[in-house]
């Protein structure tokens, strides 16, 4: 799971600063502060569809308003901010219009982040992220107290909430997927195991790149089901490709040479993450490998997304963005060493792993 978005940043412009004056660290802080109201309209108008609606050009509100039984007044103001933040442009009084960065919440563009923008507000991450003094207090996620349940069985028993967060991921891994599938040589392993592979868009992306290799997309059934219905691995893959229902945790499949997991060891904490990794070791013949896609958190304290992530997965899951050495280190006690990191043209790494 990731729920960070990508490719979309904003300009943040302090209203109550002179324009001109240098910026400080109180106004600075403040924004930081404010920015509750900025994330929250964002989800706002992700979540009714504004950005779709302003396709064919400006709207007044009050059309919008109309069309979807909202307050007109309460609309403005919240397109107001997001104007002032450059995420849509008013063409005239009361009239908004796309831009730049409102596009990216329109649903069917490249690198769209609605249905993220929609998963940000939804009770899963927006009420975790109030218990998040219970998460600096006990080490537990936040969301444990918020929903009294993992995470997971959470998504399981709200399928509108489990489908947008698989719209989400979707999101994430339509604009990441080229880059993972192009910087690692995949096909020298001839079979390759996507475990936790969600819908299968990234599997399908690397039986694109390397054109002699089979898959296999392994997953929880209800997830599988959801990748049938999307149909990444369908047509011309669907020759060189299965899929396998799969517990992380009881049973992943034997089979492939090579298994893959993104974005799926940082769910966990180490202890979990340990069992996960062993089950791994099960599954991966002598002359195989696992490869694990994450994010690059850096060993200083430089700015890097990735901590925001670090952020997240703590409230959200109770997992954790790792260092090199901390993978290595996790790595080498579940039966693997960590032979090579590739990195990507984005923010993750390749880590290849192989069996002792």
């Amino acid at each position: 799971m990731s729920t960070s978005g990508t490719h979309m940043a904003t300009k943040a412009h302090p209203t109550s600063q002179p324009s001109g004056s240098k910026s400080t660290p109180v106004p600075l802080l403040r924004i930081m502060l404010e920015s509750l109201a900025l994330h929250q309209s964002v989800f706002a108008v992700a979540e009714l569809g504004i950005a779709d609606m302003l396709v064919s050009g400006p709207q007044p509100t009050e059309e919008l308003a109309k069309k979807l039984r909202v307050n007109d007044t309460a609309l403005y103001r919240i397109l107001r901010l997001l104007a002032s933040q450059e995420i849509f442009v008013e063409t005239a009084a009361r009239t908004f219009a796309n831009n730049d960065l409102s596009n990216f919440l329109c649903s069917d563009v490249p690198g769209s982040l609605r249905s993220m923008g929609r998963f940000r507000g939804t009770d899963f991450v927006y009420l975790s992220f109030g218990e998040i003094l219970h998460t600096i207090r006990t080490g537990e996620p936040g969301r444990a107290k918020v929903l009294g349940m993992d995470g997971w069985e959470y998504l399981e028993r709200n399928p509108g909430t489990a489908r947008i967060f698989d719209d989400a991921m979707t999101e994430i891994s339509a604009v990441v997927a080229p880059s993972i599938a192009s910087a690692y040589g995949f096909s020298k392993w001839e079979s390759l195991m996507d475990v936790g592979g969600g819908n299968g868009l990234l599997l399908a992306a690397i039986l694109r790149a390397h054109r002699s290799l089979r898959g296999v997309l392994a997953d929880q059934q209800h997830v599988l089901k959801r990748a049938r219905e999307r149909g990444f691995l369908s047509g011309p893959l669907e020759k060189r490709s299965s899929m396998q229902p799969c517990d992380l945790f009881r049973d992943i499949p034997k089979g492939c040479r090579a298994y893959l997991m993104k974005s799926v060891i940082h769910d966990w904490n180490d202890e979990d993450a340990k069992k996960i990794l062993s089950q791994c070791r099960r599954a991966v013949p002598k002359n195989g490998a696992l490869l694990l896609v994450e994010f690059n958190l850096p060993e200083d304290n430089s700015p890097s997304r990735s901590k925001f992530v670090d952020v997240t997965m703590m409230v959200l899951t109770g997992g954790r963005e790792r260092t090199i050495p901390e993978f290595s280190s996790l790595l080498t006690k579940s039966g693997f060493r960590l032979n090579d990191v590739v990195k990507t043209a984005g923010e993750f790494n390749v880590l290849e792993a192989l069996p002792v």
